[in-house]
Formats: C-alpha cells, structure tokens, sequence
C-alpha cells in the first residue's frame, strides 16, 4: 500500500462524534440584535434548517441592552450572545452526527442578522478511531458474560 493509500484508509477509520461552530457575527443589525423574540425566532429556525430536532429553548434580555439564549436540539444545541451597542453577535452552533449541519444554521444567521462580515472556525469534537473502539466495546461485552 502506498503511503498516500494508506493514510486514507486511517482517514476513514478516524471520524468525530460532532461538529462545532464557534460563529462571529459583526455589523448586524442592532435592533435585530436586541429584540428577544427575533432573534429566539431565528435561532430555532436555524435549528430547524440544519435539520435538528428542538427539545428546548431560553431566551434572555438584558437591561439596557443585549440577548442571550439557547436552543437545545436532540443533536447537541446552539447559543448565542448579542451586544446590539456593537452590532455584535457570538453563537456557538454544536451538532452530532451526520443528519444536521451547523454551517447551514450559520448561513441562515448571517442572513437574518444582515450581518456584513462574519467568520467561523469549526473543531470537530469527539475524534474516534471507531474500529479500535468496536473492538474494546466488543471485548468488554465478551468480558461481561
């Protein structure tokens, strides 16, 4: 096997349990910003988007300003801070498995914010050499017998 063949044979034994978004919103706009009811509407219907299931929701507004709130999906959940005074938005979009993904919610966001710039990073939480893993699961049932 060559090298290159066989470093994609590791690549597809490795996988991760989810995906995480750490999402930066700026110049949005501020009265989207700070009202509670818009911005718990668009984060469950980025939920929604991404193809999550909703299981919870809370939702705060902050004296003067500013929201935070948190849509807890089957699939893991997405929170978000608001500083409208910056036209600022951070939102934390974490899904497992394979059915949702986060960078759907994350565009549906920048939409509804009319935010004019954005950036992302994503950490794939939960790296997992699933064979080897198979094989203790399967070891330990086999122990408990």
């Amino acid at each position: 096997m060559t090298p290159i063949a066989n470093l994609k044979s590791e690549q597809k034994k490795q996988q991760y349990l989810g995906r995480h978004i750490l999402a930066e919103f700026f110049e949005c706009d501020p009265n989207v910003l700070n009202n509670p009811e818009l911005v718990e509407k668009y984060m469950l219907e980025a939920a929604l988007e991404c193809g999550a299931t909703i299981v919870n929701k809370c939702f705060h507004l902050f004296a003067p300003h500013g929201v935070s709130g948190v849509v807890i999906i089957s699939e893991s959940h997405l929170a978000i801070h608001t500083w409208p005074e910056f036209g600022y938005a951070a939102v934390d979009l974490f899904t497992c498995g394979e059915q949702c993904d986060p960078k759907v919610s994350y565009e549906f966001l920048k939409k509804k914010f009319n935010s004019k710039d954005t950036k992302y990073s994503q950490l794939n939480r939960g790296l997992m050499d699933f064979d080897s893993h198979l094989e203790h699961k399967s070891f330990m049932v086999s122990e408990s017998f």
